[in-house]
Formats: C-alpha cells, structure tokens, sequence
C-alpha cells in the first residue's frame, strides 16, 4: 500500500510560501556570484553561509541520506547528484545545475536552476532553454482534478519535440516537511493517468532532459549520475503548490515574475 500524499492546511502552506521564498532569494544570490574559475565546493560554500546566516534557515540536503555537502552542483554531462569538489571548477565553456534544498519553520522546498558560462556552445544553451521551457509546460498542467500523467506527458511531449530525451530512472516528488513524501512525479507518462491531483498538494516537478539518449549510469562515488553517452544534460525543478483554481510556484525566482 502506497503512502497517501499529504494536503497541506492553510498554516502549513503559509510556512511552505517562507521557504519557498528564501530558496528563491538564494538563485538571486548565485547569480552575481557563479563565474567561471570557481570550485564546485566555493559555490557549496557560499551557499550554506548566505542560507545560515543571512536568511536564518537551514540547507535541508546536508546530512540527508548521508549527504555532506548542501547542494548537487552537476556540469556538462552530469544528470544530477553531482557532488562539490575543491578540485573541480568551473570552465568558461561549462553549463552546470544548482540543486538546493532550504527548511525554515519545519517545511522543505527544492529548486534548481541552470548556469550557462560565457563560453557555452549554441548546443547548450539550446538545451538548458528547452529543459526551462519543458519545465514550465509540465508546471502548467497542474490543476485540481488534473492527474499527474498530464504532467509528464506535457514535459515528455515538448522535450522529444525538440529532439532531446528524457530521463526516466528520477522524478520529482511530494515534499514538505519532509524532503520526500508521495506522490512520485514522472516527468513522461500518457494523458488523464496516474493521481488525481487536489488542492493544498505540494510537490516537485524536475526534468532532466539529455542531449543524446536517456541512459544514465551512477559513478563509483555512489552519487554523481552521468548521461551513458557522455552527452550533455539539463534539469530544471520548482516546487509546486496546487491551488483551488491551478498552480502555485512556490520558489519563482524575480526574474520569472511577469
């Protein structure tokens, strides 16, 4: 028997919106600070100071599962999981996904958001646009009495439209206070399947989208996911709350406010 997914009251979406705003607040941050040059761990670093001490909360990924570091710095052809390393840094030709989790007050969002280096190809600019625009078909699909296969079949639909996979062994996911609850996000599936999607829901949608095929493979460090052909990948997450008339985007950025 699967876990229900929790309905969030009004209290408890309220404390979900402060998350999601400070996670929001910490992308604003990273945008003036990522630049070719720095280490995957500076950027770790950064991150974890300005969630701590500027905004009062708590990096919810430290610790999780074991996890030391607070957020997935994944380059090039690294799907996600990616981990920060002093030895690694960032070249100008790179694109690389920040995944950061953030508790204040009991409640967790998640987001990630795409870098692009000075230097990046054509080609992956093309891909980090279409994982963002993908993203955003699947987001606005989300409704009360929508089913979550709609979701995935709107990412999975644009993505392939464009000639670009996606990945299949990760999704998104219910969250609050904790990191993880029900319901699982397919980002692909078929139209009018899977959960019926009702008010007060909270969840991720994140999509990673491959330049070539869908096959990953997991790295030795047990973590970091690659793409199988070395090609380069993409991801783009919000979290997502579903409201009586639609959708919410809980952690919108200031440059996504129209």
């Amino acid at each position: 028997m699967t876990n229900p997914t929790p309905i969030k009251n009004r209290d408890e979406i309220e404390l979900m919106r402060e998350s999601g705003r400070l996670l929001a607040k910490v992308f604003t941050a990273l945008d003036s600070y990522v630049k070719p040059g720095l280490s995957t761990m500076d950027i770790n670093d950064f991150v974890e100071k300005y969630i701590v001490d500027e905004l009062n909360a708590r990096p919810a990924s430290k610790g999780q599962y074991g996890y030391e570091y607070v957020l997935n710095s994944s380059i090039n052809e690294v799907v996600c999981h990616g981990v920060p390393k002093k030895s690694q840094f960032l070249k100008a030709k790179d694109i690389i996904n920040l995944d950061i989790t953030l508790e204040k007050d009991g409640f967790i969002t998640d987001s990630s958001k795409m870098y692009v280096m000075p230097g990046a190809s054509p080609i992956a600019k093309r891909l980090v646009k279409v994982t963002y625009e993908a993203l955003w078909e699947g987001i606005k699909q989300v409704k009360p009495g929508a089913r979550l296969g709609d979701v995935g079949y709107a990412i999975q639909h644009y993505a392939e439209s464009h000639g670009y996979s996606i990945v299949r062994e990760y999704c998104g996911h219910g969250i609050g206070r904790e990191m993880h609850e029900a319901p699982q996000v397919l980002h692909y599936g078929k139209q009018n399947s899977g959960l019926i999607l009702k008010e007060g829901m909270t969840f991720t949608i994140e999509p990673m989208v491959n330049q070539g095929t869908a096959k990953v493979k997991t790295k030795k460090d047990g973590w970091t996911v690659i793409t199988r052909d070395k090609k380069l990948s993409a991801q783009s997450e919000h979290t997502v709350l579903v409201t009586g008339s639609g959708y919410e985007v809980l952690t919108l950025r200031n440059e996504e406010y129209n």
